[in-house]
C-alpha cells in the first residue's frame, strides 16, 4: 500500500522536506524546551521543568521562533537531523519518531486532523513549567523531572 498523498511524512526522508512540510511535523509540544542537564561523564540527558526563556509557558510555543537560534546561543537548531541532536528530543518528538521508523502518533495534529489534539492528549507542557528567569542555574538539578513520568502525568491530568 503506497502512502496517502497528503502523508508527505511517509514517502519522503526528513531531508527531502521542504521547510513548510518540516515545520507542519512540529506538533508544538514544548518538551524540547525544557530545559536538560547532561551529566559529563555518562552523557545522560536529564530533563528539568525549567522552560527555556524564549518558551511562552501558557501556550507551548516560542515566542520569537525565528529569530530564537539568536536570542538563545544554546537552542539547536534540528536541521538537519543528526544523531547527536536527535538525542536531545523525547521520544514522542515526531522528528525523532519519523528518523526512527516509528511514524507520527495518533495524537499529532497531522493524524488527528484538530490543531488542539496534542493538549487534548495531555502531551503539552503548556501551563507546567517554571521559567528559567525563576530558577538560578545552580538550583537546575532540584528541578529534574523523569520525563516519560511528566507525559504520563499531563496524560492522566487531561482525562481527570
Amino acid at each position: 500500500m503506497s502512502p496517502r498523498p497528503d502523508h508527505f511524512w511517509e514517502s519522503k526522508t526528513l531531508e527531502e522536506l521542504s521547510d513548510q512540510e518540516w515545520e507542519l511535523l512540529c506538533d508544538g509540544c514544548g518538551l524540547c524546551c525544557l530545559q536538560k542537564l547532561e551529566d559529563e561523564d555518562t552523557g545522560e540527558l536529564f530533563y528539568t521543568r525549567i522552560a527555556c526563556r524564549m518558551l511562552d509557558g501558557g501556550t507551548a510555543r516560542c515566542r520569537d521562533y525565528n529569530n530564537r537560534l539568536e536570542s538563545v546561543p544554546d537552542c539547536i537548531n534540528m536541521r538537519p537531523l543528526t544523531d547527536e541532536k536527535r538525542r536531545w528530543l523525547p521520544a514522542s518528538c515526531a522528528y525523532r519518531r519519523i528518523a526512527e521508523g516509528r511514524g507520527l502518533a495518533k495524537w499529532h495534529p497531522l493524524i488527528s486532523g484538530k490543531a488542539d489534539s496534542v493538549a487534548a492528549a495531555g502531551r503539552s507542557v503548556a501551563g507546567k513549567t517554571v521559567a528559567e528567569s525563576e530558577v538560578p542555574l545552580y538550583q537546575w538539578p532540584d528541578y529534574v523531572i523523569d520525563l516519560d513520568e511528566l507525559v504520563a502525568s499531563l496524560h492522566r491530568a487531561k482525562r481527570a
